[in-house]
């Protein structure tokens, strides 16, 4: 599997997110160990969330395609029989 990465805007943001929810839920906490926080989750939490987004769109998917093919038999025409 690729590895997770982030660009240095989405790094800066969700280490920003970090720090603004241990300021208001437990101790304030450094731009560096909220680095290192993010880092643990997305080695050790993210294949499970990134798994669980493709099981969800893969449902998501076969949902439309049984919609689709729900459609396309309502879709079909009385056949008449040709006598020979």
């Amino acid at each position: 599997m690729k590895k997770i990465e982030f660009s240095k805007e989405e790094k800066a943001e969700i280490v920003s997110r970090i720090r603004a929810y241990f300021d208001r839920e437990l101790d304030p906490i450094g731009a560096l160990p909220a680095e290192f926080l993010l880092d643990f989750f997305v080695e050790e939490i993210g294949p499970y969330v990134y798994n669980r987004g493709l099981r969800d769109a893969q449902a998501a998917l076969l949902k439309r395609m049984e919609d689709m093919a729900e459609d396309i038999h309502l879709l079909e025409r009385e056949e008449k029989i040709l006598a020979p």
